[in-house]
């Protein structure tokens, strides 16, 4: 199994909108977007992963906590978890709300920004991508609160600048499926991105991703993702891996800083989250799919995760108020 798509599925990525932006200098925002202000595309999500990609010029990046960064053309900075900050020619004016600047069509959708003092010119599309069952996934868990990319080099450099510069085209003309295509293209590049950051990771990474990247690490994260109803033991995963029950331990719990059966107990449990909100499966036959031998187990175990029942978790979550 592709775990990165596993737990890329759980997320449940709901679609992005894009934003075309123009500034010129000097200029300063602060951007710190809700679901709400998506427009009607993203009012059903629990969480943003945003992203800013420069298509012409150059910008300060700045967040609270984290280096500043100087983004240029043909690079795109990400938020996974949509932290503020700001971006500007000059971070040390005054941010503007980007609430008081961007321009919404009648509607109710995100149409454009134009702001600045009339000097050098920087363009550049805004993707905002709707997710759902972010908190304790361990994938944004080990995600950077930053992440930069540079499309200008890769195997995929090219498509992703065409596909960038297609999304600010859509956005000008307004074609008809223009919504539709670029929540797709949104997903791809939130993907893309992921699959950079991957590769790049220094040898002496730890973390969720670090893990995928660990040959032994990632066939056992596979198995128990294709299997997570099964029985499965530390003696039996390191079997199936080829290497000893202590080896495989120590190098699982050196990547992902647990052990394996305290990793498959949670996932269990996101699994199980998933079905609840997404399916009308029954309490029982859900805990039977991710491995519980009962479902008072099951609930007890979900409540311990998530601080509610199940059955009261679910209730929420049809009412759009599960997190």
């Amino acid at each position: 199994m592709d775990v990165l798509s596993d737990v890329l599925r759980l997320i449940q990525m709901e679609g992005g909108v894009f934003l075309h932006a123009e500034f010129s200098a000097p200029w300063c925002i602060r951007v710190h977007p809700t679901p709400e202000d998506c427009g009607p595309l993203l009012t059903d999500v629990d969480a943003l992963v945003l992203y800013h990609y420069v298509v012409e010029g150059e910008m300060n990046v700045v967040m609270e906590g984290e280096p500043a960064l100087r983004i240029g053309s043909g690079e795109a900075v990400m938020f996974p978890r949509n932290d503020e900050h700001l971006l500007g020619s000059d971070l040390g004016l005054q941010p503007v709300g980007t609430r008081n600047i961007i321009r919404v069509s009648a509607d109710g959708r995100l149409s454009e920004i134009r702001h600045g003092g009339g000097g050098a010119r920087t363009r550049i599309v805004c993707g905002f991508l709707g997710c759902r069952l972010v908190d304790g996934n361990p994938l944004m868990a080990t995600l950077p609160s930053v992440l930069r990319v540079d499309t200008r080099s890769g195997t995929a450099a090219a498509w992703i600048q065409s596909s960038l510069a297609f999304a600010a085209d859509e956005i000008a003309v307004g074609r008809a499926g223009t919504d539709l295509v670029l929540a797709k293209l949104s997903e791809l590049l939130f993907v893309e991105a992921l699959r950079r950051y991957i590769d790049e990771l220094p040898s002496a990474q730890r973390g969720w991703l670090a893990g995928c990247k660990d040959p032994a690490v990632a066939r056992a994260l596979s198995l128990m993702h294709a299997g997570v109803s099964e029985h499965w033991t530390v003696e039996r995963l390191a079997r199936e891996v080829g290497m000893s029950r202590s080896v495989l331990a120590e190098r699982f719990a050196d990547c992902l800083g647990e052990p394996p059966m305290h990793y498959l107990a949670k996932w269990r449990l996101h699994v199980a989250a998933e079905r609840l909100r997404g399916t009308h499966m029954p309490m029982a036959r859900i805990a039977e799919q991710v491995g519980f031998e009962s479902e008072e187990a099951f609930s007890r175990a979900f409540k311990r995760q998530f601080g509610l029942p199940p059955a009261t978790w679910r209730r929420r979550a049809d009412n759009g108020k599960a997190r």
